[in-house]
């Protein structure tokens, strides 16, 4: 019997009954009931089972006949006892009953017949019982009953066989159809989820018209830019790059901090060096994991569908890849480098066991550690590296929306972090006590101020003013040595001030933890609470939360928010990676708020150095007269490790450790004191 012709079994659909304009799944499903094997396989064992089924009716039937032929009595036997008492004259009364056979032989009595036996009739009062009894013939295959009951065994040895042929079948059959169930449920399933995504693709391929369409205007906008701009050479005063909106007005930034540091603070060679302290040994590094944002793709965000036109840290990150594309001679069109002079140094040979093993839980502030471990920046360089996204203070500065401009500072907030990722292998170098650094940045239209003013504690104090905002922090670092791991625990505020509206902000550090200090590779963990808030204004307060990894969360560097009103109702939900970018909303609609810009070409080979970073220990010939002594920029040890020069990096190192040494007994013995020159406690 055919498979197709099974009452059970509905007929396949071939290729020919479905619609011309089925799906991808529809497709799919018309392909399996083609060329499906178990299917086939199945339909194969069905008709055998059937065929076997029926021959186990036909058996049935047989044991049937037996076994109701076999309950008979045996009426030859009861003729030649009938005759034997009828001869010896002996009235004996009997009772006739069936004979009971095991059940396990299965074998019963037959019942013989005799062909020349006459009717008779049974009478309970003859005793010649075999006249009145009336046979009948029974089939000629019956008359033998041993050979009766060795048919009875063999039929039901075979109906056994086929039945467990049919077992065996059904079996095999369940299974292939289940096999095939699940086939077809996982087609199903696909093709649901390609309808259920069908809208979702066509919202993503309309955001991506979109952001390529701002794209072809940022690029066109920035080409019309810098063809109008100017270069100049002269570092002293630069006409700002004005942005669209302000295209008829130009900023003019001069040097007047820096004269002024350099006409009140000028020292004599020997009182620079001599302000040496021993300052805090601090890890502010990071991770050296890979940066998955390509160069082409860093302004795009991954969740959102709604990308901020405005966004100047986006338009930032364009221009860098621009100019990394027009320029030639390794420096950009503001003029600063774009590469180290030489590579980080190997430091695999050395063993921070031997240096760290006394000092297990102890503050770490007063250990002096190989020069191989310094990268060419120091604390008071590291905290202008937390300008390197100033224009998210630029917009905040000109959103009138409270919770808007909350949003833009929680993001300068987080993005202070994100230069730390590639820095796990190296430490900055220590302020000394007294030492300052200045930073004015014509392209970011910033002018930044730093200081060391306190060795014990050490406390490092930093000032950064623009036209749309003032930004000032002082901090302290303490840190512990826990054996595998480092702890830095900041102490003190960040504080933010936009004059157009007369907000004030203020918010605190979170903790950092270097992991794998001795063995394995060292990456960086911030976690924490961050509260945000405006001073002058209850509107609204910020909480962000640095997500520290665990057991239960693996999701490392991730961060979480929100911006609450007055009566405790959320406004806004923050959430993002504090490397990779923050955003404001719900996923997959949320807007990208911020985002870091591509690495430098070879940056592992350069300390994990940003670009902004790259450009902090720049010593530019015009500035080098401007400057004050006290300058990081003209510490000898840094400097030589910045070149290369190992050997005498370690020298100076060590030469300036013993003079700082040295001031502070000398300033102990004799009860002094020191006052910053350019911050007030």
């Amino acid at each position: 019997m055919q498979p197709n012709s099974f009452p059970w079994q509905s007929p396949l659909p071939c290729s020919n009954s479905l619609p011309a304009t089925c799906t991808t799944g529809q497709s799919k499903v018309a392909a399996w009931l083609q060329d499906s094997e178990e299917m086939d396989r199945c339909a194969e064992d069905l008709a055998h089972c059937q065929s076997n089924l029926v021959e186990l009716s036909k058996l049935l039937q047989n044991l049937e006949i037996l076994q109701r032929t076999q309950s008979a009595p045996n009426f030859t036997d009861m003729q030649a006892n009938c005759v034997d008492i009828s001869k010896k004259d002996k009235r004996v009364t009997r009772r006739w009953r069936t004979k009971s056979v095991s059940k396990d032989t299965k074998i019963q009595l037959q019942v013989p017949f005799s062909a020349t036996m006459s009717p008779v009739r049974l009478h309970s009062s003859n005793p010649n019982l075999c006249a009145d009894i009336e046979f009948q013939t029974p089939p000629s295959h019956l008359t033998d009953p041993l050979e009766s009951s060795t048919d009875y065994t063999k039929l039901q040895e075979e109906f056994c066989l086929i039945a467990q042929k049919v077992h065996s079948l059904l079996k095999s059959a369940f299974n292939s159809i289940a096999i095939e169930k699940e086939k077809l449920k996982q087609m199903v399933s696909e093709q649901d989820h390609s309808k259920g995504h069908s809208t979702q693709m066509a919202r993503l391929r309309q955001s991506l018209s979109q952001a390529l369409n701002q794209n072809a205007e940022l690029r066109s906008r920035l080409n019309r830019i810098h063809s109008e701009s100017i270069i100049c050479d002269q570092v002293v005063s630069v006409n700002i790059i004005p942005s669209p909106d302000e295209a008829g007005e130009q900023i003019h930034v001069s040097l007047p901090l820096s004269q002024q540091v350099a006409n009140e603070s000028r020292l004599s060679m020997s009182e620079s060096v001599s302000e040496f302290f021993d300052a805090q040994e601090v890890l502010l590094s990071a991770s050296s994991s890979e940066n998955e944002a390509s160069d082409d793709e860093s302004y795009i965000s991954d969740v959102s569908d709604n990308i901020s036109e405005d966004n100047t840290s986006v338009a930032d990150n364009i221009s860098r890849q621009i100019l990394n594309g027009e320029l030639t001679g390794g420096a950009f069109r503001n003029g600063r480098r774009t590469c180290l002079p030489a590579p980080c140094p190997d430091t695999s040979n050395i063993n921070l066991w031997n240096i760290l093993r006394n000092n297990i839980g102890k503050d770490l502030s007063k250990v002096s550690m190989p020069v191989e471990l310094n990268e060419p920046l120091n604390t008071l360089q590291h905290l202008c590296e937390e300008m390197e996204y100033s224009e998210l203070l630029d917009k905040a500065s000109e959103t009138d929306d409270p919770y808007e401009r909350m949003v833009l500072v929680a993001a300068f907030a987080v993005s202070g972090y994100c230069s730390t990722y590639f820095r796990a292998g190296s430490k900055p170098f220590n302020p000394v006590l007294g030492e300052t650094y200045e930073c004015i940045r014509e392209d970011k239209g910033f002018r930044f101020f730093s200081e060391q003013v306190s060795h014990h504690p050490p406390i490092s104090a930093c000032h950064c003013e623009s036209k749309n905002f003032v930004f000032w922090q002082d901090i302290r670092w303490k840190n512990k040595f826990w054996g595998k791991s480092m702890e830095i625990l900041p102490v003190g505020t960040l504080n933010v001030m936009l004059p157009k509206y007369g907000d004030y902000y203020v918010w605190n550090k979170v903790t950092t933890c270097i992991h794998n200090i001795l063995s394995g590779r060292r990456w960086i963990e911030h976690y924490g609470e961050v509260t945000i808030r405006n001073t002058k204004s209850s509107v609204c307060i910020c909480k962000l939360t640095f997500v520290k990894v665990n057991y239960w969360n693996s999701n490392m560097n991730e961060v979480q928010g929100v911006v609450i009103d007055q009566e405790g109702k959320v406004v806004h939900r923050l959430f993002g990676k504090w490397h990779e970018g923050l955003f404001c909303g719900v996923a997959p609609s949320a807007k990208c708020i911020w985002r870091p810009g591509s690495m430098p070409t070879n940056y592992e080979l350069y300390y994990g150095f940003t670009r902004f970073a790259i450009e902090l220990n720049e010593l530019d010939p015009v500035l080098k007269d401007l400057l004050p002594p006290t300058d990081a920029r003209f510490r000898p040890d840094q400097r030589f490790l910045e070149e290369g020069n190992l050997e005498a990096a370690a020298s100076e190192k060590q030469r300036v450790e013993e003079l700082q040494r040295s001031r502070r007994r000398y300033m102990e013995e004799n009860n002094l004191e020191h006052i910053p020159k350019f911050f007030n406690r």
